[in-house]
């Protein structure tokens, strides 16, 4: 699955970055068996941190790029955790969406398609996965989304 996993990447013009290293008294990532645990990851690129509220700063396509992010991110993580072999990777099991959104605000779902969506593209059926999409009054750093994950691997 790796030349698969990088081919598709490389499509899709996605360039995974380095796994961000943890910003505090935690671990990236820990292997129980074969599920690999992914701490959230937040919505930043290349340009930096993407930050914002949703239904107030940030509209509904606008967080569903910033959850594109961070399944980017979470991939990174993943590769990382697999000694940089894809191969290792059978499937998503789930994510933990987190939107920091106003208090009317009600897309969080649409949000974190962004993320689900990306998943799919990437890993096909493996993408699947089940998901919760939850909002909260505000996250690190004013991030817009942050998404963690578990991963069955080999």
């Amino acid at each position: 699955m790796t030349d698969r996993i990088e081919a598709r990447l490389k499509e899709l013009g996605v360039e995974l970055p380095e796994a961000a290293a943890p910003a505090a008294n935690y671990v990236p990532f820990v292997q129980l068996g074969n599920q690999l645990f992914v701490s959230g990851q937040i919505s930043q690129g290349p340009e930096g941190l993407i930050k914002g509220k949703l239904g107030a700063e940030l509209d509904v396509a606008q967080g569903a790029a910033a959850a594109r992010r961070c399944a980017i991110g979470l991939l990174a993580q993943a590769r990382a955790a697999c000694g940089g072999d894809f191969s290792r990777l059978v499937r998503v099991i789930k994510l933990t969406g987190f939107v920091n959104s106003t208090p009317d605000f009600t897309d969080q779902p649409k949000v974190v398609n962004g993320a689900s969506d990306f998943l799919v593209e990437v890993l096909g059926e493996a993408g699947r996965h089940a998901r919760s999409a939850v909002s909260a009054g505000a996250l690190p750093l004013g991030v817009a989304v942050e998404i963690e994950a578990i991963f069955e691997i080999r």
